[in-house]
């Protein structure tokens, strides 16, 4: 059977789908980074969405199309902690009963997100179980609606809702994107972005941004083909850390991609820091992963042209983020 793409169309239908559901975020600038960049760059500061992240779009698109008398068996999802906060919180406002399958080594803040919005979680341990196994079973024996990160029509289509808005406040600044950036993990966010921007702002080139050893979008795009990390490789970049593109990513959204950015934690970690002093955002490294390719690890066809740069998350841990403002990390 042959899977429905999602469209162009699908991101407007799911932006007057979600509209009274989620912020407007903001667009920011600063001439320190735009000189460390060589560029001039645009920043959509997602991390201060509702739950610290744009995962609420896609999951509140989902659930919105869940039919009423499905929804009081509530819904199943598996993630490190933005999909799931953003899941807890849209299943919350709809009255529906929620079940998270979360890493044992999520931080604290994300469990926390979650569980403050009433849903249950279920720890699993990342080397020796399968989430989606855990998950699926869960769904099975409680006929709820399981809802995937990242490879979903739907979630691809609430996440695109960004890139429509994007382009709309730089329109409105008088601006053109000549090429953005975006974290990526499964490319739920950056296939729904690509969507978007095929109709309002089609010459815009557009590049994923990934920690170094987790670069499976950079290689697949590369290799014209779906390549997958080497088991084993680690980051602290734990919100972009997928095992491959997905399916359905992949085939909507690499056609529309340009190519791919690799950062080390490092990097993403000094990113982190100058968000902090220039812009007042707090920013998780999965989070960072783009500025910090915009600063560091820009194309060089970007050099000297206007990029726009996704900040996707803002959850993480304050003792953590007191250390990377620190240096001893």
């Amino acid at each position: 059977m042959k899977v429905k793409l999602p469209t162009a169309r699908d991101v407007v239908s799911a932006r007057k789908r979600i509209r009274d559901h989620v912020e407007t975020t903001p667009v920011l600038t600063s001439s320190v980074i735009d000189h460390i960049a060589g560029a001039k760059v645009l920043i959509k500061a997602e991390c201060l969405q509702q739950t610290g992240s744009f995962k609420l779009r896609g999951a509140t698109n989902r659930l919105l199309q869940i039919p009423k008398k499905k929804r009081e068996k509530g819904v199943v999802a598996f993630s490190s902690g933005n999909h799931a906060q953003g899941v807890a919180r849209a299943a919350r406002r709809l009255g529906m009963p929620a079940v998270i399958v979360m890493p044992s080594d999520a931080p604290a803040v994300k469990t926390e997100g979650v569980e403050a919005d009433g849903a249950e979680v279920r720890l699993y341990d990342r080397n020796t179980e399968n989430r989606e196994e855990i998950a699926a079973e869960i769904a099975r024996e409680r006929d709820a609606v399981l809802v995937p990160s990242f490879d979903d029509r739907m979630i691809i289509a609430g996440q695109g809702t960004l890139g429509l808005e994007f382009a709309e406040q730089v329109k409105a600044r008088g601006d053109e994107l000549d090429h953005l950036i975006c974290c990526t993990g499964g490319g739920g966010l950056i296939t729904g972005i690509a969507l978007a921007l095929s109709k309002t702002s089609p010459e815009t080139r557009i590049w994923t941004a990934e920690p170094e050893g987790h670069e499976d979008w950079k290689r697949s795009l590369e290799a014209g083909q779906i390549m997958s990390n080497e088991p084993g490789t680690h980051s602290k970049c734990d919100a972009i850390l997928t095992p491959q593109p997905g399916d359905l990513t992949w085939a909507a959204g690499s056609p529309l991609l340009a190519g791919g950015c690799a950062v080390s934690d490092q990097h993403a970690f000094e990113a982190m820091r100058i968000a902090f002093r220039q812009l007042r955002l707090v920013v998780e490294p999965g989070g960072a992963a783009a500025l910090a390719a915009a600063m560091f690890r820009l194309p060089e066809e970007a050099k000297g042209k206007t990029v726009g740069v996704v900040i996707t998350g803002g959850n993480v841990d304050p003792r953590f983020f007191a250390d990377v403002l620190n240096r001893t990390i």
